[in-house]
């Protein structure tokens, strides 16, 4: 749960950094995001030392997954940005309730994927497949917070 609120807020950190770094014609913004997400593959992929074949088959399963996490974490955030002084408290229960619930499909979707990348990938490496998520998240924090600058992340 915390890796998934700390990529969250790794987004959320980056595309206002993005965007001030962002050149003439405006995108920037894009162009920078799709930059940390070719470094976050290719640091997965020497992470987990994928084979080419099985690049194929995890890559769009990833990708997947992380769509449906990110929708998921989007909820979250609303939830969370929705209280307010004002609510009652039944409001505030029906809030938390939400919150509850959207946390345990978070936990359900990590599990229903690791049975999935299973299949195409071993339980190793499936391990230092979320090891590398939160390897890549704390470099990528590490670098914006210390430089201030375009983090370039090692794969090696």
């Amino acid at each position: 749960m915390f890796r998934l609120l700390s990529l969250a807020a790794l987004l959320l950190l980056l595309a206002p950094a993005a965007h001030a770094q962002g050149g003439v014609g405006g995108g920037g913004r894009g162009q920078r995001l799709g930059q940390l997400e070719n470094a976050k593959i290719a640091f997965i992929t020497n992470r987990v030392s994928l084979t080419q074949d099985q690049a194929q088959k995890f890559w769009p399963l990833y990708n997947e997954f992380s769509t449906r996490r990110r929708e998921l974490n989007r909820s979250g955030r609303l939830l969370r940005r929705d209280i307010t002084e004002g609510m009652t408290d039944q409001q505030l229960r029906d809030n938390f309730t939400q919150s509850f619930n959207t946390r345990q499909q978070e936990l359900n979707l990590e599990k229903e994927y690791f049975d999935k990348f299973q299949k195409v990938i071993s339980l190793r490496q499936v391990a230092q497949l979320f090891q590398a998520e939160r390897d890549f998240t704390k470099e990528v924090i590490k670098r914006v917070a210390g430089t201030g600058s375009q983090p370039s992340i090692d794969t090696n």
